[in-house]
């Protein structure tokens, strides 16, 4: 362990110790603003000890901070249901220079005047791989975080 390290460790175990009204002074400077009203002591803690840490070993990825604003705005991208596809409807997916149409039916889909149960199980025919057939026909996003 470093001497930073340690000091860090002690700073943050120092904060049990410090009456509310430091750990608010600790915030405000921080955070830049007053914490919310209602805050336990144990959540003030918690919040101080990581935005340490945060500034010594780096806080989180870009993407994963998007993902959390999504989650928290409920624009979540994960949390949207996948489209429903109707009897009747159409997927086309070009493969190789080949284009290969799919009907939806009310049983399954269509490809090649075969029935089949999955779009997963025409997409690893076409593509000779195991592939999310909803992906591999653009009906899911692609997008990690």
């Amino acid at each position: 362990m470093t001497i930073r390290n340690s000091n860090i460790e002690r700073e943050i175990g120092l904060l049990a110790d410090l009456p509310r009204s430091a750990l608010t002074a600790r915030w405000l400077t921080i955070y830049c603003s007053e914490p919310p009203k209602g805050i336990s002591r144990h959540l003030l803690i918690r919040a101080i000890a990581y935005e340490i840490q945060a500034k010594r070993y780096g806080g989180l990825k870009p993407a994963t901070g998007r993902r959390l604003k999504g989650i928290v705005n409920g624009t979540n991208s994960e949390r949207k249901t996948p489209p429903r596809l109707q009897p009747g409807a159409r997927l086309v997916r070009e493969w190789h220079g080949v284009s290969h149409v799919v009907e939806v039916t009310t049983d399954g889909f269509i490809w090649n005047g075969d029935r089949h149960r999955s779009l997963s199980a025409i997409a690893r025919a076409i593509t000779g791989a195991r592939w999310s057939g909803p992906r591999f026909f653009g009906l899911t996003s692609v997008d990690a975080a």
